[in-house]
């Protein structure tokens, strides 16, 4: 691997650990151990987990698997005897995590109350939570928040169960529940909803759905009759569907009605038909919108520049929605747009200094003030870093990445991950800022800024925006002419800096290339064979395709839609009429790629800074989108 940031300074403890032939054969059954528990050979497991020497710096780990495995075996000794033997770790959090829903599910209460206590509340997963909440409420004092299971998604087993549970115990309203099961089934997660229809013994009778003409007249009927208009929209049909609503609406209850058109509303406003979305969004129950709808009702508002209804929408909202950044950001937006500066002021000012965000950076333009990257001039100390590299998670988390370098074993480099973010939580900024320097150090670059992105006050601009590679980058950006911060914030957004990186579809190396990608740009740029993880082949692949889609489409921002979502999508994405860029971005419909297209535009802000091209405005470098 390139080691352009390993430096000198490895702290001794370290260096043996990852170094010393002594613990090479340690090394060997640690992989071996990792190797046997993927393929979940239990014998051989298990065998490391007894043989391998003690003491060292991942001598755990076998044993740990091995509890892994015994917990999904429903035996309880093995990981009881763990948690016993080891001090608190990311290892023993992960068992009694996963040992924890084992207890909940079998009520064994006794034993889950007490391993409860001894799992920090930062360390508790969705469905341990839940097992938690529905202990409380055997006991009689459940505070849960049922509220953040109103949406249209699936929910872990536990989850389940306490809804169940508190349905059938009153404390859920029949109501409630209906209106869980309509958003289920509206987002064709019919077996969830059947199951939490009879688990709660709601009186609604669900096998209708799969009939074309059900029963109006009963309850279940309804329903099924809600189903399948929802179900024509979600197909793309949307005027059918409310063509069929129209139809059908005299003979339901208001509540489904309101319910009906709020889903159509948001279907509508996610295939930015905006008008017709805000139409059917004043015929929907606010009562029963979910924090989606609410959003895509203000992004309706938004795109078209209905200030004064975007301003209504979002007091509207529920708080934890209109206090967040971005809808405290179009609110002063709509509040300056309709000549009320004095009352926008104050909220450009508070989310400005709410982090280094997209609306804050924004929110600094609405104030006529420019950002600036630049870095401290006190750098992390040796003592700093030397005493981060001495705690023990660090030290397991560097043997692990050594291990899924020199082994050629990316899955161990997630263990390497884990270990890291555990050890960073409650850690101040210089602590931060010593681990980020000790990370880009050791090259392990995705932790380095994950570190540095910690900070609150005190911040190292040239470790949150790391330019490895930077003579590779500079000479592809330079030759072909494309912004080199801008190469930069897409890279760092993709992988991270992570050359072997490979996403979920098969996206490979430091700009993600995706196989058919790599494959058509080779070909338009002569490359007779290409290694795509290979670190300058991707980033003189990635860097000739990005500037082939801003070629294409003519603007950043719709090249960097474009690179994650295809040209095509860009595309259809852009309005009848031109599009402040922020505001293109705020209603692009695909959650991953507006996330993505908001924080590579910020990140090439501050690159630009960085490489001393000034002060920034990130209102500017979104621009106007052209009409289609």
């Amino acid at each position: 691997m390139p080691t352009p940031f390993r430096e000198q300074f490895l702290p001794a403890l370290v260096a043996l650990s990852l170094a010393a032939p002594a613990f090479a054969a340690v090394d060997g059954q640690v992989v071996a151990a990792r190797d046997a528990w993927r393929r979940n050979d239990l014998v051989t497991l298990n065998s490391i987990a007894a043989t391998i020497p003690q003491g060292e710096t991942l001598s755990a780990y076998p044993a740990y698997w091995a509890a892994l495995k015994a917990v999904d075996n429903d035996d309880d000794v093995q990981p009881q005897a763990f948690l016993n033997s080891q001090p608190d770790s990311v290892m023993t959090e992960r068992v009694r995590n996963e040992w924890l829903k084992k207890l909940g599910k079998r009520e064994d209460w006794a034993t889950f109350s007490r391993e409860w206590t001894r799992l920090a509340p930062e360390g508790s997963d969705e469905e341990t939570r839940c097992y938690n909440d529905l202990y409380s409420l055997r006991q009689g004092k459940s505070t849960a928040n049922y509220d953040v299971f109103l949406a249209s998604r699936t929910i872990p087993d536990g989850c389940t169960s306490l809804i169940a549970a508190a349905a059938n115990q009153g404390v859920l309203s029949q109501d409630w529940v209906l209106r869980r099961v309509r958003l289920l089934l509206a987002g064709n997660y019919i077996t969830a909803a059947r199951q939490l229809a009879t688990l709660t013994l709601l009186p609604v009778d669900l096998t209708q759905l799969s009939r074309s003409n059900a029963d109006l007249s009963s309850s279940g009927g309804q329903e099924a009759a809600l189903f399948d208009i929802t179900s024509r929209a979600r197909g793309g049909n949307i005027d059918g569907a409310a063509g069929q609503l129209l139809g059908v609406q005299s003979m339901l209850s208001k509540d489904r009605v309101a319910f009906a058109w709020g889903q159509l509303a948001l279907f509508s406003a996610k295939k930015l038909q905006m008008a017709q979305a805000l139409q059917w969004f004043a015929q929907a129950d606010p009562k029963q919108l979910t924090d989606e709808q609410w959003e895509w009702w203000g992004r309706a508002a938004l795109r078209t520049q209905q200030w004064q209804t975007l301003d209504r929408v979002i007091a509207q909202m529920p708080d934890r929605l209109a206090s967040s950044n971005t809808w405290q950001y179009w609110k002063a937006r709509s509040l300056k747009a309709q000549g009320r500066d004095n009352e926008a002021r104050p909220l450009f000012a508070k989310v400005s200094n709410s982090g280094r965000n997209f609306y804050a950076l924004l929110s600094l333009d609405e104030l006529g003030t420019t950002m600036s990257a630049d870095s401290r001039s006190d750098k992390a100390s040796a003592n700093e870093i030397a005493a981060v590299s001495a705690e023990p998670a660090i030290q397991r988390s560097l043997a692990l990445f050594a291990l899924s370098e020199n082994y050629r074993k990316p899955e161990m480099r997630e263990d390497a991950r884990r270990e890291w973010r555990w050890a960073m939580r409650g850690k101040n900024d210089q602590q931060l800022l010593a681990s980020a320097e000790l990370a880009k150090r050791q090259s392990f670059l995705d932790m380095a800024i994950y570190s540095a992105d910690r900070t609150e006050n005190v911040h190292d601009f040239s470790l949150r925006y790391l330019t490895p590679y930077r003579d590779i980058t500079h000479r592809y950006a330079t030759q072909i002419g494309v912004d080199e911060a801008w190469v930069y914030g897409l890279i760092r957004q993709e992988s991270r800096f992570v050359s072997v990186a490979r996403s979920g579809v098969g996206a490979s190396g430091l700009m993600q290339l995706m196989p058919a990608t790599a494959k058509w740009v080779a070909g338009k740029m002569g490359l007779g064979s290409y290694a795509v993880n290979d670190i300058d082949t991707n980033i003189q692949m990635g860097t000739w395709y990005l500037n082939h889609v801003l070629d294409q489409l003519g603007q950043e921002v719709l090249a960097t839609a474009a690179y994650n979502a295809g040209p095509g999508r860009a595309k259809a994405w852009q309005d009848m009429v031109p599009l402040e860029g922020a505001v293109y971005a705020e209603t692009i419909p695909f959650n991953e790629t507006r996330d993505y297209v908001q924080k590579v535009m910020t990140n090439a802000a501050y690159y630009a800074s960085g490489f001393g091209e000034g002060p920034q405005s990130l209102k500017r470098r979104m621009g106007v989108i052209p009409a289609k």
